[in-house]
């Protein structure tokens, strides 16, 4: 019987988690010896509740989770709020191979029941084989993770004599089908198979290493400052103000463990990492230092973050960012990603009614060409992160793009040709004469946070 492995302290490497049925973790160990730079802690499990407590009791002790399959890999990334990444072995051709070489060498390679997998797999395999597709029946029930549903379903389908094995991906069900007398294979992956969900597995913490140490460069320009300025008494006041509003970005940049340029004027610049940015942003969502800057000095900050493979691009794309958030009127902040992908609005002094968690590349460049410049998706973007808005008739949108009605006009053509825009219905005012027509930035819709 396996229990759970601890890698000893002098051992260096990668700590991956390898969650599964007892059966499975010798052949996970096994396709772990093409892979040095792990060290594999085990956790077997006999049920999916055990699942559920094996990743809560390893999840804090390693980089990676690896799971057999697909069942206890979704039933505990439902349950469990996993902070490490997750990967499965998946149950394609090769496991499925073996199970109906197993069952044609009892003869009973007919009719089948099955549960987990798809029809599609089954249809490659019979078509690999050269042979017709037998009779399936998949397991519909409303919980696809019902071991005792699932036992019901297969042994019903046999008593009926509708079918002449089953087919289950979880070891739970094969074995109560085998105590009812109910021939059946559980599909489960081959070492291959394995070693291809290891491979992902390694990438996506190499992946995590480098961008936890990735250099992130940041500019703060302080909106309104002269504005504030002219309002105090003395120089000496202003010099004061300057000097607090230094203090407030040196203690900022020591919580980022990162360093704080003055680029005079009212501008900052700070370097950090990536890891530590992530971490003190929730995950790129809000910046508490504009609350701070806000509830201190009643003063608003335009914020661009850039992330780069070095720290020239990081810079360039800080940069990027910045321009965004002033176009956008600011007040906001941006982050501009490595491939010029944008994350944001981030979260600043106001609590925000909606947000965007990325604007895609290909989008952004889509967009300018149909002259949906950066200046004015900016400008949308902040919009609906402060109020949610996404649907305009032709005055409002002139507003919040700056530009006059015929322009808007104009601009709304083609927008519209190239599928940014629709016509989303009208709306009566008061006064007589035709409906105005309301649009709405489709393009938006798939962007909102979830």
């Amino acid at each position: 019987m396996f229990g759970t492995y601890r890698p000893s302290t002098e051992e260096k490497g990668i700590p991956i988690a390898l969650i599964g049925p007892e059966p499975m973790i010798p052949v996970m160990l096994q396709a772990m010896k093409s892979f040095p730079s792990f060290v594999p802690v085990t956790g077997a499990y006999a049920n999916l509740e055990e699942a559920v407590q094996r990743t809560r009791d390893l999840m804090d002790r390693v980089e990676v989770i690896l799971y057999s399959g697909p069942l206890p890999y979704q039933v505990c990334h439902d349950r469990v709020q996993l902070r490490v990444p997750a990967h499965f072995v998946p149950l394609n051709g090769s496991g499925l191979y073996r199970s109906l070489f197993r069952a044609e060498r009892l003869g009973r390679l007919g009719a089948m029941s099955v549960d987990t997998l798809t029809r599609q797999p089954f249809v490659k395999t019979f078509r690999e084989l050269g042979q017709s597709l037998p009779e399936l029946t998949f397991y519909a029930g409303r919980d696809p993770v019902d071991a005792e549903a699932m036992v019901r379903f297969h042994a019903e389908q046999y008593a009926q004599g509708n079918t002449a094995i089953a087919l289950t991906a979880l070891r739970s069900v094969s074995l109560k089908l085998s105590e009812l007398g109910v021939p059946n294979e559980w599909v489960l992956p081959t070492e291959q198979d394995v070693i291809v969900a290891l491979e992902r597995a390694l990438l996506s913490t190499e992946s995590r290493r480098s961008k936890e140490s990735q250099i992130v460069v940041g500019l703060i320009d302080v909106d309104g400052f002269r504005k504030a300025a002219d309002l105090r008494k003395s120089e000496h006041d202003v010099q004061r103000l300057k000097l607090d509003i230094h203090r407030m970005m040196l203690e900022y940049a020591e919580t980022l463990e990162g360093h704080l340029t003055p680029l005079g004027g009212d501008e900052f610049l700070f370097v950090t990492t990536r890891g530590t940015f992530e971490r003190h942003t929730g995950g790129y969502k809000y910046i508490p230092l504009a609350k701070l800057a806000q509830d201190t000095f009643t003063l608003s900050l335009s914020i661009g973050i850039g992330f780069g493979r070095s720290a020239h691009e990081a810079g360039s794309h800080a940069r990027m960012a910045l321009r965004r958030a002033k176009d956008a009127g600011g007040g906001i902040s941006f982050i501009v990603r490595e491939d010029e992908s944008v994350i944001g609005p981030l979260e600043m002094a106001e609590p925000l009614s909606a947000g965007l968690s990325l604007l895609d590349a290909a989008l952004i460049r889509k967009a300018e060409e149909a002259g949906l410049t950066q200046t004015y998706m900016s400008r949308v973007v902040a919009q609906l992160t402060r109020t949610g808005k996404t649907d305009y008739n032709v005055h409002e949108l002139a507003s919040v793009l700056g530009v006059t009605v015929r322009s808007t006009h104009r601009l709304l053509t083609q927008w519209m040709d190239a599928g940014l825009v629709k016509v989303a219905g009208e709306e009566r005012g008061r006064a007589k004469g035709r409906p105005k027509q309301i649009y709405r930035f489709s393009f938006l819709d798939d962007l909102l946070r979830r």
